[in-house]
């Protein structure tokens, strides 16, 4: 990895992760993403096309420290497809949320923070796009939990804060394509506290 940032921030999230083990929990979670990035120029000049949202997939490790008030560091993998009307993106990426929550009433609860994401691989219509704009991008998790005893359940909502472009020749390699790769996802996940 290129990242020396990201390789820090992944090392103080996953011990954080086990010490929570022996305070509050450690635990993993899988889930579903209903999502879609950003708009696809076929060339520089053309109208964006909208992504269709596609069902992708998730999971990962977590911990959570506190009770009334916590915070839970996560490490996910995800994997996304959004449609271009005949062509696709696929991406695979680590997201490293960074959350902190707080218990409303019973089992339920809020929480909020920065999600940071490494780009691990990226595909479109079948052609591996490497020269991604930034690998390592900021995003913003928020949403609402259900907790009972070990089994968590939450929806959230991921986006990323700025624009993240790749730049490819187009099928017919007359002109240059863009397509954002900024995530936008309703994420629904199941946790298992350990």
């Amino acid at each position: 990895m290129k990242h020396p940032i990201f390789i820090l921030l992944l090392l103080v999230a996953i011990p954080t992760s086990v010490i929570s083990q022996t305070a509050h929990g450690f635990g993993f979670k899988a889930g579903l993403n209903y999502n879609a990035n950003g708009d696809y120029f076929e060339s520089i000049g053309s109208n964006a096309k909208h992504p269709d949202r596609n069902i992708g997939y998730n999971f990962g490790l977590f911990g959570k420290i506190g009770n009334q008030v916590y915070f839970k560091p996560e490490v996910v993998f995800t994997k996304t497809k959004s449609d271009y009307n005949d062509d696709s993106f696929s991406m695979q990426k680590l997201d490293a949320p960074l959350l902190v929550g707080l218990k409303v009433i019973g089992p339920v609860s809020v929480f909020g923070g920065p999600a940071l994401q490494y780009i691990l691989d990226t595909e479109f219509d079948g052609i591996s796009i490497n020269d991604i704009e930034n690998e390592f991008s900021v995003g913003l998790n928020f949403g609402i939990g259900l907790n009972f005893k070990k089994i968590g359940l939450d929806v959230r909502y991921e986006r990323g804060f700025s624009d993240n472009e790749a730049s490819f020749l187009n099928n017919n390699n007359i002109g240059t394509s863009r397509l954002d790769a900024r995530p936008d996802q309703l994420i629904l996940s199941l946790s298992f506290i350990l």
